[in-house]
């Protein structure tokens, strides 16, 4: 199964969280599972905010990238169509709320799962677990907004 981020139009896949052309990004893969959505991701040592724990600023990255990835797929699937026709729907961020539940621990898988609580016209609301071993660490609200046509050209 492609991850949504594979669909990205060459001119909007650098973006430092979920971009395939960002060599130096998180490269997040973000794909359906039932209603909800699943990103995997594995912090590096230099990550780190104190030893042994992620930096916060990189989960937010990741609650903010998922739930953009998931408001675009969550577009499609509302329309009824594919992620490769045209035209493209892409969302930027409008908002972030993250809430630290608890420290993530370095050295594992993280997964981040989220689910739409909302659709309504070009704004998509989007709310993102993050879990380390299946102990929610991070949740997330993103209003998410959609691109105009000619933004990023």
């Amino acid at each position: 199964m492609k991850a949504f981020q594979d669909y990205y139009p060459e001119n909007l896949s650098h973006c430092y969280g979920c971009g395939s052309h960002n060599p130096h990004g998180h490269q997040i893969k973000t794909v359906w599972d039932g209603d909800e959505t699943v990103t995997r991701f594995t912090p590096q040592p230099y990550h780190t905010a104190v030893p042994g724990f992620v930096y916060g600023g990189l989960i937010a990255s990741l609650v903010d990238c998922h739930s953009t990835g998931t408001a675009a797929a969550a577009a499609y699937r509302a329309e009824g169509r594919d992620m490769d026709t045209q035209p493209p729907l892409r969302f930027v961020t409008g908002s972030l709320h993250v809430d630290y539940l608890k420290p993530t621990p370095l050295g594992q898988e993280l997964e981040i799962r989220g689910r739409v609580k909302e659709i309504k016209g070009r704004k998509v609301i989007v709310e993102s677990t993050v879990y380390a071993n299946g102990v929610a660490t991070a949740r997330g609200e993103v209003v998410a907004v959609q691109m105009p046509e000619n933004f990023g050209r």
